[in-house]
């Protein structure tokens, strides 16, 4: 039989009580990494990350296609980059595919085929987005070189040219630029050329590129244009109108109006609108209110912003301020038709007090007023 070990005793004749062994440790867990806040990089860092992504070897491919200072400046970027998470890089990578097969497809068949192409195969949102995107870098990036040429440069080049072809180069550049030179050309080139830019909705890439490669060897640059790109139109040549002088401006419409009155008047309705009220001096305000019919004044501040508001009660007498403001309280229920109309209306009698020379209405910046 076993021998039982008798438990120890102290001093005292207390068994002494085994000491509990020490717990176990717990299984070390793996260390969490932790997440790294997402990064939102520049479309320089974006170009860098795809370099850095695709590896020496494809890297310098693409190299092989930019200007040096491109080069540089890619270099540059891709040294300053650090580090960018797995699930930043594949992001920039799928928006770099999706411009990828935005750019092959509207070289191939221009923006109608990319659409049709993208929308099978991102869908239409996203087709929608890229060729809002492409269009508005297309329509920055051609003529893009006539942005720095001189306006005084820029008649010289187009003189001789057809009406319409100064057109369409000039629905490439600035308002105000266009204005300069269309200021310089003879009265019935004038007209011809305002005629064709307002007409004008998309040119062809054949008649783009024949114009600009023209052009580039006027200006010693070089850029191929690719693509159908919405220019000019009525409100650009509104904006044109806007900066052109006074006798410019009334010899064209002189000479529009006989030619095709209802674009004549369309461009004017575009270049003073009953927003525009705010740009004009406080006498001209007080002039045209006298004739204006105070239930058309109710009707249009109905959808007035304050700016306006502010401006036609600061030009009213106290009385007619005060009636207008109750009218405008009991007045309820007004279709956005019949304000407009009513706006519409006062812009009418805006416009033939000027043609009468009583009031004035600022052009661009380009009148002072001598009080």
């Amino acid at each position: 039989m076993a021998r039982k070990d008798k438990p120890l005793r102290g001093k005292r004749g207390r068994a002494e009580e085994p000491e509990a062994p020490p717990p176990a440790p717990e299984p070390a867990k793996p260390a969490e990494a932790a997440k790294e806040p997402k990064r939102d990089l520049t479309p320089e860092q974006k170009a860098a990350a795809v370099i850095v992504a695709l590896g020496t070897e494809k890297a310098s491919l693409i190299y092989q296609h930019m200007e040096p200072d491109e080069i540089e400046q890619l270099t540059l970027e891709v040294a300053k980059l650090g580090f960018v998470d797995g699930e930043t890089t594949e992001e920039v990578l799928n928006e770099y595919y999706q411009m990828c097969m935005m750019n092959k497809a509207v070289t191939e068949g221009g923006l109608e085929y990319a659409r049709s192409v993208l929308e099978k195969a991102f869908g239409g949102a996203t087709a929608n987005e890229l060729l809002a995107r492409v269009t508005k870098s297309l329509k920055t990036r051609e003529f893009a070189f006539l942005n720095k040429a001189r306006e005084k440069d820029l008649y010289t080049a187009l003189q001789y040219e057809r009406p319409q072809t100064i057109a369409l180069v000039l629905s490439y550049v600035a308002p105000e630029k266009a204005a300069a030179v269309i200021e310089q050309l003879e009265g019935r080139r004038q007209i011809k050329v305002v005629e064709s830019m307002a007409q004008m909705d998309s040119a062809s890439p054949t008649a783009i590129k024949i114009i600009e490669n023209e052009m580039q060897k006027r200006f010693d640059n070089i850029f191929v244009a690719n693509s159908n790109i919405k220019v000019g139109g009525i409100d650009f040549v509104a904006s044109v109108m806007n900066n052109i002088d006074r006798s410019s401006e009334k010899s064209i419409f002189d000479g529009l109006t006989s030619r095709n009155e209802e674009l004549a008047e369309e461009i004017r309705k575009r270049m003073f609108v009953f927003e525009d009220i705010v740009t004009m001096d406080d006498r001209s305000v007080q002039r045209f209110v006298r004739d204006c019919d105070p239930k058309d004044l109710v009707l249009a501040l109905k959808a007035a912003n304050q700016e306006v508001a502010n401006k036609l009660f600061g030009n009213m007498s106290s009385r007619m301020a005060e009636s207008i403001r109750d009218d405008l309280e009991i007045t309820s229920n007004v279709r956005m038709k019949d304000v407009e109309e009513a706006q519409s209306r006062i812009v009418g009698i805006i416009r033939g007090l000027e043609e009468q020379g009583e009031i004035v209405i600022m052009k661009g910046g380009k009148d002072d007023i001598i009080a």
